[in-house]
């Protein structure tokens, strides 16, 4: 732990639909889901307005679609235009040190004692303002939310306090007062299943994580568990931000309060796990050939079983199919202790389309399209058009996919800098619809 708050944690806020509604005029101030949009899909980002009736992050697209009201905008992604955004906030960063992690497309700490800087709580807050500021109007005004204090955790702690668009400076001596009051589901490590088991014996803060021994955190979670978060309540926190950081696999488990042996629980542990896996790939913008499962059964054996494909995936939807294949080959018998789901084999996410949807599938328009003069007559294959998509056709310019279904394709004629726009339906194979690059939020026309 450092003598002064010098590690920076950004978090940009609910940056997919961000993104999303700073090149779509018509959703700001609208709730926004983005993610898989067939009936399997999972939802990768939330907008605040979406949030406010419940829709997250890992959530099947289907609930959300159940809770969200009418007009809520369901949309694919586009990671081309995330990676844009992106990469203008990391320039940002290492303008202010040259020791920057970025730990995934939307999130990175910075090491200020690396730069020229007055690391006094009013000179980094001021710092930490500037950044901000020169963040939004840089990206078109997507936000993000600031974390400073003396280690990495205190700082990305720091940056979940305020949200969205905050800011939290721990002082260096302050530690605990900050962490104490915090729920334990605060500290990195504390999945649902942990809360859980502590909650069992009535600690529910890291105050009261505080309060046990480390013999008596190890014997509850485990020696390497325990031993992190025995040393994370008290503020214990010396890794360094290393600029070279590069994962080598994704992954994620739950230790469960019971053993479970009902095929259908282990199939939803599954599911819930992929969906976790799937949106860290996603929002790293990177994908992986090899799936594995790791189980740890009754009696405390731990295996582990993988599979690796033709190509690389990172659609929950293709990744928990692939795990449950190989649950089917594990001896259940007994129960299962801890499940968990990983991808290894990672490499830059490649192709077009960030979320799996299925071919042809048709898609919710939530406001009513003009109607066709007639009905398309038959004709070839229907093209594929994903909501959200940018394009432009050759008489109305600039637009992106609303929904498409039944060989017509509903589209809304807009940019990042002009008027909510016109929407229009076109036939699916109308010649002068083509797909497009991402809209350039810097010039008027977006082009």
């Amino acid at each position: 732990m450092r003598r002064a708050p010098s590690i920076l944690h950004l978090d940009l806020d609910a940056f997919f639909a961000a993104v999303e509604q700073r090149d779509k005029p018509s959703l700001r101030g609208r709730p926004v889901v983005v993610g898989g949009t067939g009936g399997r899909g999972v939802v990768a980002t939330a907008s605040y307005e979406a949030r406010a009736y419940g829709a997250r992050s890992a959530m099947p697209t289907a609930e959300a679609r159940r809770i969200c009201p009418p007009g809520t905008a369901f949309l694919g992604g586009r990671f081309a235009a995330y990676r844009r955004t992106s990469d203008v906030v990391m320039a940002l960063l290492r303008e202010l040190s040259p020791l920057v992690e970025p730990v995934s497309i939307d999130e990175a700490y910075v090491d200020l004692a690396a730069g020229d800087h007055d690391l006094s709580v009013p000179g980094v807050t001021a710092l930490a303002l500037d950044l901000k500021a020169r963040i939004a109007a840089a990206t078109g005004g997507v936000t993000g939310s600031v974390g400073v204090g003396t280690s990495k955790s205190l700082a990305k702690i720091g940056s979940e306090l305020d949200k969205p668009d905050g800011l939290t400076v721990v002082p260096a001596g302050s530690e605990l007062d900050v962490l104490h009051p915090l729920p334990v589901r605060s500290l990195g490590g504390v999945g649902p299943a942990t809360a859980e088991r502590l909650a069992q014996i009535k600690v529910t803060t890291i105050g009261d994580l505080h309060r046990l021994s480390l013999v008596d955190l190890t014997t509850l979670v485990g020696q390497a568990h325990g031993t992190g978060l025995y040393r994370l309540a008290r503020a214990d926190d010396d890794r360094a931000v290393v600029t070279d950081r590069e994962a080598k696999s994704v992954s994620a488990e739950e230790t469960f309060a019971r053993d479970l042996t009902d095929p259908a629980r282990l199939t939803a542990e599954i599911d819930a796990l992929a969906g976790r896996v799937g949106s860290r790939l996603q929002r790293s913008g990177t994908s992986g050939r090899t799936v594995t499962l790791k189980v740890r059964r009754y009696d405390f054996t731990t295996l582990t079983r993988s599979l690796t494909l033709p190509q690389p995936v990172d659609d929950a939807r293709q990744i928990a199919e692939v795990a449950r294949r190989l649950l089917g080959a594990v001896d259940r018998s007994g129960g299962l202790r801890l499940l968990g789901v990983g991808v290894s084999g990672l490499s830059p996410y490649a192709q077009g389309d960030l979320f799996a949807q299925a071919l042809d599938e048709p898609t919710e328009v939530t406001e009513q399209p003009e109607p066709l003069p007639t009905d398309p007559a038959p004709g070839p294959a229907v093209v594929a058009w994903h909501p959200g998509q940018d394009v432009v056709h050759t008489g109305l310019g600039a637009g992106w996919v609303w929904g498409s279904g039944l060989n017509r394709v509903t589209v809304r004629f807009e940019g990042p800098r002009t008027a909510p726009g016109p929407v229009r339906t076109l036939r699916a194979d109308d010649p002068d619809l083509q797909p497009a690059d991402p809209p350039d939020w810097t010039t008027p026309d977006g082009g």
